[in-house]
């Protein structure tokens, strides 16, 4: 209520006077209405923060700095729960277990096969091929005859 009746006061001037004597009325009408200059706190210092503002700038750089840390995904991360699966992939997945019975059954199957074609069946085989067609002769089906390899003499044209 002071200040309205101070800034009414300074109104109420006529022009020529508000503006030689402003400076001088207004404080003295401040000082009659309780107000002071600066808001009437102790004064601060125009350069720089006061301890308390470091202090709390500090605080607040340090807990950006950690919560910009914790933003950071581990390795681990991120943790997602195990998902249930099908029944054709549960079934390859225990069927592809290492150390598993079936995958090692199957392991030892392809071993097998693979040593009877490549050991025994393609060993017969050329065996069998090179006897009958380069040790025999030719045979006729139909009398049994067989017919001796040709000699062809080595003659130069």
């Amino acid at each position: 209520m002071a200040a309205k009746k101070a800034s009414a006061l300074i109104t109420s001037l006529p022009a020529s006077a508000r503006s030689k004597e402003e400076g001088a009325e207004q404080t003295a009408l401040a000082k009659m209405a309780g107000l002071e200059r600066g808001g009437g706190g102790p004064p601060r210092s125009v350069m720089g923060y006061t301890p308390d503002e470091k202090l709390r700038l500090q605080q607040l750089r340090e807990l950006r700095r950690r919560w910009l840390k914790d933003q950071e995904l581990s390795p681990r991360e991120p943790v997602l729960p195990p998902e249930k699966p099908g029944l054709v992939e549960g079934f390859w997945q225990n069927f592809l277990k290492p150390g598993g019975l079936w995958r090692t059954q199957v392991y030892k199957t392809y071993k097998a096969g693979a040593f009877v074609f490549t050991g025994i069946l393609v060993p017969f085989w050329l065996t069998h091929y090179y006897v009958k067609y380069h040790l025999l002769g030719d045979t006729i089906l139909e009398t049994k005859e067989v017919v001796p390899p040709l000699e062809i003499p080595d003659s130069h044209h």
